[in-house]
């Protein structure tokens, strides 16, 4: 019954869609405020349906109802409390109703948190909003229905794909939808705008928010899904360049630039119709993500690849969407003139290179991701872009990016000096050539690549830390610490975003130049020595879990006769989806990660065993979440919010005199 309630509920919250879609927009645009007015009522109703669907689902899977044909072939009764949850969106359907659930919650957030837009922006806002999810649920209801029943229910299920039965795999998708989704807000207020024919400070000042929002939920779902990769997979990696995590990374790259155009658009009326043009591919490539993830044209480790109907069906949204907002900023562009002017020299211009540069990194992402889809329908060729490709094609835009960060923050609005931005920067330099040295004195026979890591990260966050002493002005050091704890979290957030990116290309670096690696097969009780450590294959026992085999290892690390490290790395066998995986075993350090996998028997006794040393692995991940905790401060900093209400108070006073 409560199945075929959530099911009624998604009925019913499509047809909510369809009329928040046309009447807000009809209303704004005849200036009919009842009209306008019922945009904020429908946004909350429709997130409170899809809210109770989602619940409904939530609810089969923890109670195991097989006869729901999603249950039976994602769930299992043996599988713990925590997987049955995450089974919810470790599917394709779950997955479209959970990124239903997060796209009704913006726009219900825009509903409640949105009192201080003009009512007409705000009410095609909405309008936009909900003609997305007007898509989205007709492909779910349609083609992707959650709440199918089966006509004989089955004993058991046939189990999750068990290498997303992860703590990582379990909170990492609704993190990345979260961010995916949350670009959605971008691309509405830049429709709306266009609608509008109005991009001006206001609304740079509007979009900034929704947009950082979404960044931050993206950054800490990306560094969920890398740090689940590193320890689930096995192969010891970071980072493969799959076509999932491209999918990911290249809205996160057009995101960053949109938050850097954005603060031009509000500091200066300028970059208008740039600004509009990133709002719009970010959320295009949002959309091309879940086309990859989707439709089964490329393959990956953890896509939905499985049906190429469906493919066409979101091709066919992004084309719809995209298109007509492309139709419509190509119609507008004569209103989006830049009234704001500025020097070559000066912060501005330090942002245009940060959005270059990020577009094209973002750009040569994309056409390493798509390649070798175009090369096989073009050419009739089976092509494969690797990592090698990327690294030589993406690390120089990430390097320029990371020199020009320091001084770009320093200069000047409108007018500066690059002598006067970079004299305060010398600190930064001397720390960054000093480390530099002593990394390359200290390495021999290797490439250059760690202590130019080291150099940039060192600079990086060197200068992020001198662009905030700066801002605490002059005089005694006691004075300008405490006038450091009033500056605008909005201050603080950037330092700390700009230090995370510093942190974590210098450990990226340092973890590809400096890692070692032995394989080698092992009898139980031998002890061997890697990079200066003693790895010791202590037992080998095979164990049962709640829902797998494990075939468990117990692998003891030493350094200088002391024992660091009691790792258990294991090779798990799930019986119901007669599918193994491989969990390392890592012993977790402040400058150095012991990562520990256990291989196959071997036929003349002992087992393979790979052993990494992996230097400040940890820091790539911290750096990544202190790129978020930056985004967070940034976004809790009220400034925004209360100069959005002045103009919008400004605005609908000017429009109300002609009426009265």
């Amino acid at each position: 019954m409560i199945t075929e309630l959530g099911h009624f509920a998604l009925i019913l919250a499509f047809m909510v869609a369809i009329v928040q879609m046309v009447v807000p927009m009809v209303g704004a645009a005849k200036g009919w405020r009842n009209w306008m007015g019922v945009a904020e009522p429908a946004a909350t109703v429709q997130f409170i349906l899809v809210g109770f669907s989602f619940a409904a689902l939530t609810w089969a899977f923890v109670t195991s109802d097989f006869s729901l044909k999603l249950v039976y072939e994602n769930s299992h009764s043996a599988k713990p409390m925590l997987y049955k949850i995450s089974g919810v969106w470790g599917n394709h359907e779950g997955s479209m109703l959970l990124w239903l659930l997060i796209l009704t919650l913006f726009g219900a957030c825009a509903a409640w948190f949105g009192g201080n837009l003009p009512e007409t922006l705000q009410a095609r806002v909405l309008s936009v909003q909900s003609a997305v999810g007007v898509a989205f649920f007709a492909f779910i209801l349609f083609t992707s229905n959650p709440f199918l029943r089966l006509g004989v229910p089955p004993f058991d299920g046939q189990d999750l794909n068990p290498l997303l039965q992860d703590p990582g795999l379990a909170f990492h998708p609704p993190f990345l939808y979260l961010g995916y989704v949350g670009l959605s807000m971008s691309f509405s207020f830049a429709v709306a705008a266009l609608i509008e024919g109005r991009v001006d400070a206001a609304w740079g000042r509007w979009v900034r928010p929704w947009t950082l929002a979404a960044w931050l939920f993206l950054t800490v779902g990306i560094a969920m899904g890398s740090w689940w990769a590193y320890y689930e997979l096995g192969w010891g990696g970071f980072w493969f360049w799959d076509p999932v995590e491209n999918a990911s990374f290249m809205p996160w790259l057009i995101a960053t630039a949109l938050l850097h155009s954005a603060i031009v658009v509000e500091k200066r009326e300028a970059l208008k119709a740039w600004t509009v043009l990133l709002a719009i591919l970010a959320f295009a490539f949002s959309l091309l993500g879940t086309f990859i993830v989707r439709s089964g044209v490329l393959t990956s480790v953890h896509a939905f690849a499985n049906d190429p109907e469906r493919g066409v069906f979101i091709l066919m949204i992004l084309v719809v969407f995209v298109g007509g907002a492309m139709t419509l900023f190509a119609a507008r562009a004569s209103k989006l003139e830049s009234t704001g002017v500025f020097a070559p020299v000066s912060r501005e211009s330090g942002l245009v290179l940060n959005n270059i540069l990020l577009a094209v990194a973002a750009l040569v992402v994309f056409v390493g991701t798509i390649w070798p889809l175009v090369a096989e329908m073009l050419f009739g060729r089976a092509l494969s872009v690797g990592p090698p490709f990327f690294n030589a094609a993406f690390s120089p835009f990430m390097v320029l990016i990371a020199m020009a960060m320091p001084i770009g923050g320093m200069l000047a609005w409108k007018r500066g000096s690059i002598v006067k931005a970079a004299r305060p920067l010398w600190p930064a330099v001397v720390l960054a050539i000093a480390l530099c040295s002593l990394a390359f004195a200290l390495q021999t026979g290797r490439s250059a690549l760690g202590p130019i890591g080291v150099l940039l990260g060192a600079w990086v966050v060197g200068g992020a830390a001198i662009d905030l002493w700066t801002r605490a002005g002059r005089g005694a050091i006691a004075h300008r610490l405490g006038r450091l704890t009033r500056l605008p979290r909005a201050d603080w957030g950037k330092a700390m975003a700009h230090a995370g990116m510093g942190i974590t290309i210098f450990a990226v670096s340092g973890l590809t130049a400096w890692q070692q690696e032995d394989i080698r097969v092992a009898q139980i009780g031998d002890r061997f020595e890697v990079a200066g450590f003693e790895i010791e294959l202590r037992s080998v026992e095979r164990i049962e879990g709640p829902n797998y085999i494990s075939t468990r290892a117990e692998m003891l690390a030493y350094r200088n006769g002391s024992l660091i490290a009691d790792v258990f790395p294991e090779k798990r066998f799930y019986p119901v989806a007669a599918m193994p995986t491989t969990e390392a075993g890592i012993g977790n350090g402040i400058l150095r990660d012991i990562y520990l996998v256990i291989g196959d028997p071997q036929d003349g006794g002992g087992w393979a065993v790979r052993t990494y040393i992996k230097p400040f692995a940890n820091w790539i991940w911290g750096g990544a979440l202190l790129m978020a905790l930056g985004g967070l401060i940034s976004l809790s900093d009220r400034r925004l919010r209360v100069a959005a209400g002045a103009a919008k108070t400004k605005t609908r006073t000017t429009r109300s005199v002609p009426a009265e």
